[in-house]
């Protein structure tokens, strides 16, 4: 019962509608078609400019947003924030930290042994850049897994 009238509520509301704007239709006169031609068509939907401008968000916001897409183990979402990061700011390190993790997922072991070098590269301090282990264990490991990859490949063309 209450479906039929909701039903019915709903086609009285479309066929008021429908109808209002075909007495809209009505009341307007008929064009000419060849001034149609002469004029552009107009446009419907234009935004306003009212002065404000898109500004995307700053490199730690977009690493924010990629290490959130990382834990998700959504990998092309952070690749993507993690070189708009790049993109924003080239000296920002933890963008590079990010993309080294990212292209390690993918399996781009060239792509994130360069990413962590250059992540070593921006941090502002040796300092730190010595206390960043988790970049120097994966650097490590990485040169190690390429080594070897490249003497199998070598033995194998033999």
């Amino acid at each position: 019962m209450r479906r039929s009238l909701i039903l019915a509520g709903t086609v009285l509301l479309v066929m008021n509608w429908g109808s209002a704007s075909l007495r809209a239709q009505g009341d307007q006169p008929a064009q000419n078609p060849q001034s149609s031609r002469s004029q552009p068509p107009p446009v419907i939907n234009e935004i306003p400019d009212d002065g404000r401008r898109y500004y995307p968000p700053g490199a730690a916001k977009c690493v924010e947003i990629g290490n959130f897409y990382m834990r998700r183990g959504n990998y092309r979402g952070a690749l993507s924030r993690f070189e708009e990061a790049r993109d924003t700011d080239p000296d920002y390190a933890p963008a590079y930290l990010g993309l080294g993790k990212v292209y390690q997922k993918l399996g781009l072991k060239e792509k994130s042994l360069d990413a962590y070098r250059k992540y070593l590269d921006e941090l502002p301090s040796d300092k730190e850049a010595m206390e960043a282990r988790g970049a120097q264990r994966a650097i490590a490991r990485l040169e190690k897994e390429l080594r070897a990859s490249s003497r199998s490949s070598r033995t194998s063309k033999n």
